[in-house]
């Protein structure tokens, strides 16, 4: 800070607006990365790009007040993560108030995980922003460089630092422990099967049988492992799998059966885009719920197969 404590010294304010832009730049950035949820473009955009650029700017001004010894500043800190947990409370009720005008339900689970990681993601702003404005602050006083270089190094730091959180949080996908084939479709009297698995006995009338058989599509989910029956046998994450097909797909009719023998989930539909390979890419691109890996040490995403204890 300069000698008047009304002013902004130069160095103050390009450390404050290196670190709040960065720190936004990060929160663009995993807005990005959740195209296929909430929010939709563009006035849920706006919103958590607001949300976004206030926990940054939060982060990238504890530095300056902790440098003029105005410790109660920091007391907004607390105050900040109250509003981001108010926040998760209304993207919370927000998306239950949705789910009677959609193609199908998002379900409990899905929605309390994507509160979660909206309210995560605003504290990852403000890591961010916390940490770029650290280092910029560090080379301020300890090295004597150009300012150009402390914003570059300020923002590389920064920008690491947001990688190293996204890897942290990045969640699994279906496509991480099973696979999907289509399945075949018969009707047998009115009873519908895939794969000779039993789906639904509604198929009495005569224009249903033939609308499944010419416009249906059916998909078979074959878990990796044994261990991996676990998710895919909840109810939560069935849901949330019916959810994202729905939504890019649009629905006539859907079924949905399991199989606890061996873990497989039969999905038929009736959609208004009749295309297998965007269903197969919609079911194994749907995130696992936090709530259904119950022993995270038995997914290894990177191998594939089931860690050893």
């Amino acid at each position: 800070m300069s000698n008047n404590n009304d002013i902004i010294s130069p160095e103050m304010l390009v450390l404050i607006i290196t670190a709040t832009v960065i720190g936004t730049i990060a929160r663009l950035l995993t807005i990005k990365l959740d195209y296929r949820q909430y929010p939709n473009y563009p006035n849920g955009y706006l919103i958590h790009v607001v949300t976004g650029g206030l926990a940054s700017a939060l982060g990238a001004i504890v530095i300056p007040t902790l440098m003029a010894k105005d410790f109660a500043a920091v007391t907004f800190l607390a105050l900040a993560i109250q509003h981001f947990r108010d926040v998760r409370k209304t993207e919370r009720e927000s998306l239950l108030d949705l789910e009677g005008d959609e193609f199908a339900r998002r379900g409990d689970a899905y929605i309390d995980g994507i509160a979660k990681i909206f309210e995560a993601r605003n504290y990852i702003a403000m890591l961010v922003s916390f940490t770029t404005a650290l280092t910029i602050q560090l080379l301020q006083e300890f090295l004597d460089v150009s300012r150009w270089v402390e914003i570059f190094v300020g923002a590389a730091v920064g920008l690491s630092l947001f990688y190293l959180l996204k890897r942290f949080t990045e969640r699994q996908k279906i496509g991480d422990i099973a696979s999907v084939t289509e399945g075949l479709m018969e009707i047998k009297g009115s009873d519908l099967y895939v794969d000779g698995m039993f789906v639904s006995h509604l198929m009495g009338r005569e224009e249903a049988k033939q609308w499944f058989l010419e416009d249906g599509l059916a998909a078979v989910i074959h878990p990796n492992h044994e261990h991996y029956q676990i998710p895919l046998l909840n109810s939560g994450q069935r849901q949330a799998i019916l959810f994202e097909t729905t939504r890019r797909l649009g629905q006539r009719k859907l079924y949905s059966v399991q199989n606890p023998a061996d873990g497989k989930t039969i999905i038929a539909l009736v959609p208004i885009i009749k295309n297998f390979q965007l269903l197969k890419e919609t079911i194994l691109l749907t995130p696992l719920l936090e709530t259904v890996k119950k022993n995270p040490e038995l997914f290894n995403k990177h191998q594939g197969t089931v860690k050893s204890n």
